[in-house]
């Protein structure tokens, strides 16, 4: 099992009420025409009913009316996107007490932009990383992949226990606005989808603390005296659904698809894969105390709440980043993460994100007792 020793989430420093968005997209898209009011109440619905508060952009929304080109917004992802990954890289070593030189797996995601080299590599130069550095950069995941981040994570510690894995999820979902789409699915995302970045370390079993991690500058003050470990993940690619959930990619960069079907797919699928991950660790759906839930938006949560018969107040913490920061793509579950106060030790969590495939990602979590500086790796608490 793989521990996840600290969760930073950031945020771009501009940030707006959702009406104030909405106003100027509906100028932006060209919706302020009266002969288009029809289509202008639908957008404006839309984005109403999202029960989002504020959203954060990477520039300032009176930009948007004119991003340019997909050459240009890409080139905004590729340099405030390393900006931003490395205030959460930074933020995440240091409440973990570690240095750049102490990471030696870099999983990055990002799907809302392209580069080669990849965004991680621009970091692993600019923070220091060893020159041994193992990278992973992914696209095409999309909202799953910050779960997916962590399974993977998990899965390269059970073969090198003694070592430390960076996950870093980047999304600037504002620069994929296309000016020239009407369809609900773009008047949905416009409403929905907002900008950050979320970095989590990760370390295996048999990982020995530095002893300078003993004077850590930690976010957290005193440390936490629980961290989640991970106990296991199950990753499900439901049938016949690659044109439910994604982007398009053209010429004017991302275009959304993104249909009424996905909380179909959440109904159809997505508690048999929890009661499996489940089950297979001799345990059900009452044992489960925390349940960190990607807030992919209303009809999501919703989706996830009914299909596992959750109590009310169980996904609390994902409908208030929902409403503070609108769905983040792959950093928004990190966020949620982070926000989850630390539990009891023995408490069991899960952790899960849904992305275009469709494919989900469920990691399980169980909060253990921070095991003294100078234990012997392995050891209980």
């Amino acid at each position: 099992m793989s521990r996840i020793v600290a969760v930073a989430p950031v945020l771009p420093s501009h940030s707006s009420a959702q009406s104030d968005i909405t106003a100027e997209l509906v100028r932006a898209i060209g919706l302020d025409d009266p002969a288009l009011r029809t289509e202008r109440a639908v957008f404006e619905r839309m984005h109403a009913s999202a029960g989002i508060r504020t959203r954060h952009t990477v520039l300032p929304i009176e930009s948007y009316a004119d991003l340019g080109g997909f050459d240009a917004t890409n080139r905004v992802w590729l340099d405030a996107g390393a900006d931003l990954g490395e205030r959460a890289v930074r933020a995440a070593l240091a409440d973990a007490g570690l240095e750049p030189a102490d990471v030696d797996h870099f999983f990055f995601t990002s799907v809302t932009g392209a580069a080669a080299p990849s965004i991680d590599a621009v970091l692993a130069g600019r923070l220091g990383f060893r020159r041994d550095l193992k990278r992973i950069p992914s696209f095409g995941l999309g909202c799953v992949a910050g779960a997916a981040g962590l399974a993977r994570a998990h899965d390269y510690l059970a073969g090198y226990p003694e070592d430390v894995a960076v996950v870093l999820a980047v999304e600037l979902c504002s620069l994929t606005l296309q000016r020239a789409d009407r369809s609900i699915a773009n008047a949905v995302a416009t409403g929905l989808f907002g900008d950050g970045a979320a970095a989590a370390v990760v370390v295996g079993d048999a990982w020995v603390p530095p002893a300078r991690a003993s004077t850590r500058s930690a976010v957290h003050t005193p440390p936490p005296a629980t961290v989640p470990r991970i106990v296991d993940t199950l990753s499900s690619l439901y049938p016949d659904s690659e044109g439910v959930l994604g982007f398009e990619l053209g010429g004017t960069g991302f275009r959304i698809v993104l249909t009424a079907e996905v909380a179909g797919a959440i109904d159809a699928n997505f508690a048999a894969d929890v009661d499996a991950l489940l089950g297979g660790n001799g345990l059900v759906r009452r044992d489960v105390s925390t349940w960190v839930a990607h807030a992919g938006g209303p009809r999501v949560l919703e989706a996830f709440a009914h299909t596992l018969d959750l109590p009310d107040d169980a996904l609390d913490t994902a409908w208030e980043s929902l409403r503070e920061t609108g769905n983040l793509s792959s950093a928004s579950v990190l966020h949620v993460l982070a926000r989850t106060p630390a539990q009891p030790a023995g408490a069991i969590g899960l952790l899960f994100a849904l992305g275009p495939g469709v494919t989900s990602e469920i990691v399980l979590l169980r909060w253990d007792a921070v095991p003294p500086a100078d234990a012997e790796p392995g050891a209980p608490a």
